[in-house]
């Protein structure tokens, strides 16, 4: 028994790692098929680019469909229908971005908890509560009434399962061997889905909380100086040339606005408020060539796979070529042989809060107009990994789905209420259909037209057409408001709050061919003052719409590289407007004895050392001689934009003295504070014995930012160089340690044309020649093809977008005879690249 006891031992233990590494651990996957040599995560290291052929025995016509793909792995597909086209886009899709297709509708669905556990549970809850799931089910109706637009939704589901059935554990993508799942059937329902996701990113976000909070705490004058001001040196998308010959006829609006007690809570999932783009176009009479150009750079959060995917689609009725979204048919942004289009986000107010009063606990009835209505209940049933399904009762009022939020009494006491969301994203629509007809488009008519099936999320859309027009228009649908209705929290028992009717598509902003020769947009005011209509008072500063525009104004003669340079242009208007005045008032920085160029000591009574101030003298020097643009190899950007945001803290910080969430002014309306009213009663803080001046903040504010940049970065000042401070992170889209890109050292900044904010800017540049004789298009995105970590492509084109580099796209006119065509780039077509679906 005794000589038989190690090999008892040895069994033991083998089985039990046997056992170990073939079950889960929590979150974590099985080890053995993770690890397994030729089946596990190593089988995802891709080698070689797309070769061979692969036959689909079901889901297509009779008629064959061939998938081209060039020398950057850009999928060219031909086919003779619709369905066949959309079934090979979502088959070709599938293959490169499986993961990130599930994973992009999960998190739009509320449903991540059943892959990730209850850690997403509330996350999930959140996205049930904003109505994604009854939006959705309500837009897919929709789309159901478009028999052509639903057969393609159906078309891309059945490529996209297709493809899945061919999957083995070896051929799976390396996200679901480390979360240890598989991939869901996918259902016409996702592609819906990921449209709301997109509305949500562009218009899901609001400052009514914060706004409310504002003008209970710091009241209406305040809000309407610094929150509601337009900025003198805004212009509109449209520019003043236009004129309307329509009016506004709403009326019935409240004496005075609805002020809510405190509200406490904020949602904690918010897409970044800068979400934006710009485009521009010019006319013939501006360029070399003498036809229109057209540019477009869509400013989204920058991952790992991209946001976008490049992808050509023919058949024998058109020709579209541009970036899809993952999970949807069709080409979302891009041009044909006829026109070319791009977008930016508009940011009107489409999502209103309206606080509600339940007749008692059941929630089954709630006060409106005068009189109790009855609520409507929906029972969300959320799967989580590793236990048991968390079922969540949401109610609806006649605005939408009802969340609670904690309110502040006063200091000691608060209380939950209950609040209705009213969201342009929760209405029934087809947004689908106008990408169906801008791939179409021959001519300014039909781009009209495509946008009157469109109503989330608003976009600015540019257009030009090889006849020669030019074009932008403000596509989506608004409410028709009294001013300032939906700024702050409404008063849901008032029906004056509610939206009623909506503007007509014709009264949305838009202009085409204007005497200037040019339009442009970036997420702006949408119109000029004398536009009728509200659409809200929460835009991008000027700073980028005002550069495009000046640098448009004094080009002619331009060319594809001219508009290549300006995709890159890191200028600062900010910094132009700012600095001078900054400056003007810093005095000597400070001395060595602690006097300033008065002889006075610091007001703070602080001195300033000998290094200090000699440090202080070299970098007022760099900002003195800084031409204001926003390079990653400078240190002035850091500077200035350190400085600048000391600055604000120390001006606002005192008057914003509370915990409760607040909206504080755009940076434009702090400039212009400085610049026009340096003895404003902003300035002081009334706390204090001493009576606070701007010069004061301003002296102040640079010693505070040199410190802390010291703290933060160290003495040496190569690591306060502006690429390393604005910190561009190409994190992999599920943050998954290990599968991004870190430390990409890039120009731009927020405020720039180029704007580049850390893992936030471009994610897709484009430029497009209207020639009559061959549209020409350029285009790069920070990523690659594939979204498979282990792939040459799956970062690719990121050192060409760094360096602001376009690729030539290559656009065929024709599918290849003998598989054989050169490009743009002298390639020739191999038949060992040709897909072949059969």
């Amino acid at each position: 028994m005794k000589n038989r006891l190690p090999l008892v031992v040895s069994l033991v233990f083998t089985a039990l790692l046997i056992l170990g590494f073939s079950i889960p651990f929590g979150t974590l996957p099985a080890l053995g098929p993770f690890f397994h040599p030729t089946q596990g995560f190593l089988a995802n290291a891709e080698t070689s680019p797309v070769r061979g052929a692969v036959t689909i025995r079901t889901g297509l016509t009779h008629q064959p469909v061939s998938v081209y793909y060039d020398d950057r792995q850009v999928p060219h597909i031909f086919a003779q229908n619709d369905h066949d086209l959309y079934f090979a886009q979502g088959f070709v899709t599938a293959r490169d971005r499986l993961f990130q297709m599930e994973l992009q509708i999960r998190a739009a669905s509320g449903k991540l908890s059943e892959w990730l556990g209850e850690g997403q549970l509330e996350r999930d809850r959140y996205q049930r509560r904003l109505g994604m799931a009854y939006g959705a089910e309500l837009k897919l109706q929709e789309v159901l009434k478009d028999t052509t637009i639903f057969n393609a939704v159906q078309a891309y589901a059945d490529g996209v399962n297709a493809y899945i059935r061919t999957l083995r554990y070896d051929t799976m993508p390396l996200e679901y061997k480390l979360i240890g799942t598989k991939p869901s059937e996918w259902k016409p329902i996702n592609t819906v889905y990921l449209l709301k996701y997109m509305t949500q990113m562009l218009a899901g976000r609001h400052s009514d909380i914060r706004t409310s909070n504002t003008l209970a705490y710091l009241g209406e004058d305040f809000v309407d100086q610094f929150l509601s001001k337009r900025p003198d040196l805004m212009e509109a998308v449209v520019p003043p040339s236009r004129t309307y010959n329509f009016a506004n006829t709403l009326a019935n609006r409240p004496d005075s606005l609805y002020i809510p007690s405190y509200l406490e809570e904020i949602d904690p999932w918010q897409p970044d408020r800068y979400n934006g783009s710009n485009n521009w176009v010019v006319d013939g009479s501006k360029t070399a060539a003498g036809y229109p150009i057209l540019s477009n750079d869509m400013h989204l959060n920058m991952t790992l796979p991209s946001i976008w995917y490049e992808m050509q689609l023919h058949t024998p009725d058109h020709n579209v070529y541009g970036v899809t979204l993952q999970g949807t048919p069709t080409v979302i942004v891009g041009f044909n042989e006829k026109v070319a289009w791009g977008s930016t986000n508009t940011g009107a107010e489409v999502m209103d809060w309206f606080e509600i009063q339940f007749r008692d606990d059941e929630k089954t009835h709630y006060f409106h107009d005068g009189e109790w209505k009855p609520t409507t209940q929906r029972i969300e049933t959320i799967a989580v990994k590793g236990q048991e399904a968390v079922n969540d009762t949401l109610f609806f009022t006649h605005h939408g789905p009802v969340s609670e939020m904690t309110i502040r009494i006063d200091s000691t006491r608060s209380e939950t209420r209950y609040f209705a969301l009213k969201w342009i994203s929760n209405e029934p629509s087809n947004e689908l259909r106008t990408f169906y007809e801008l791939n179409r488009a021959e001519n300014v008519d039909d781009f009209r037209d495509a946008f009157r099936a469109f109503t989330a999320p608003a976009q600015n859309m540019n257009f030009a057409s090889v006849d020669g027009d030019i074009a932008i228009q403000t596509g989506g649908k608004f409410p028709m408001k009294w001013p300032y209705q939906g700024r702050s929290v409404g008063d849901g028992t008032d029906p004056r709050y509610d939206w009623v009717e909506y503007i007509p598509y014709d009264h949305n902003p838009y202009d085409i061919n204007p005497p200037r020769g040019f339009l442009s947009a970036a997420n702006q005011y949408p119109a000029e003052p004398d536009y009728p209509y509200y659409l809200g008072e929460d835009f991008a500063p000027y700073e980028r719409g005002r550069r495009i525009n000046d640098l448009l104004r004094s080009m002619d003669n331009i060319t594809v590289e001219d508009f290549r340079v300006m995709l890159t242009d890191s200028y600062s208007y900010h910094a132009s407007e700012a600095l001078p005045v900054m400056l003007s008032m810093l005095g000597d920085v400070g001395m060595a004895d602690g006097s300033q160029a008065d002889g006075s000591t610091h007001p703070d009574g602080s001195t300033t050392p000998d290094n200090t101030q000699e440090l202080h003298i070299q970098l007022r020097a760099l900002l003195e001689s800084w031409d204001y643009n926003n390079l990653g190899d400078s240190i002035e950007p850091t500077l200035f934009h350190a400085w600048f945001d000391h600055l604000e803290s120390s001006i606002f910080d005192p008057i914003y003295d509370t915990d409760l969430p607040l909206r504080w002014p755009e940076r434009d309306i702090v400039v212009e504070l400085i610049q026009g009213d340096p003895e404003s009663i902003w300035f002081d803080d009334p706390d204090t014995p001493e009576k606070e001046t701007l010069q004061l903040h301003v002296q102040k504010s640079f010693r505070s930012s040199i410190a802390d940049l010291q703290e933060w970065f160290g003495e040496d000042q190569d690591q306060w160089k502006w690429g390393y401070v604005n910190r561009t992170d190409l994190n992999h889209l599920a943050a998954i340690p290990g599968l991004g890109k870190q430390r990409v050292f890039t120009d731009g900044s927020g405020e720039s044309i180029n704007a580049i904010r850390g893992s936030h800017g471009p994610s897709w540049r484009m430029i497009v020649e209207l020639d009559p004789e061959g549209v020409r298009g350029y285009g790069v995105y920070p990523g690659g093809q594939s979204g498979n970590p282990g792939s040459k492509t799956y970062d690719a084109f990121v050192e060409t977008w760094r360096t602001g580099e376009l690729y030539e796209l290559e656009f065929l006119r024709e599918e290849p005879q003998n598989s054989q065509q050169s490009g743009p780039s002298s390639n020739e077509w191999q038949p060992s690249w040709v897909l072949t679906l059969q």
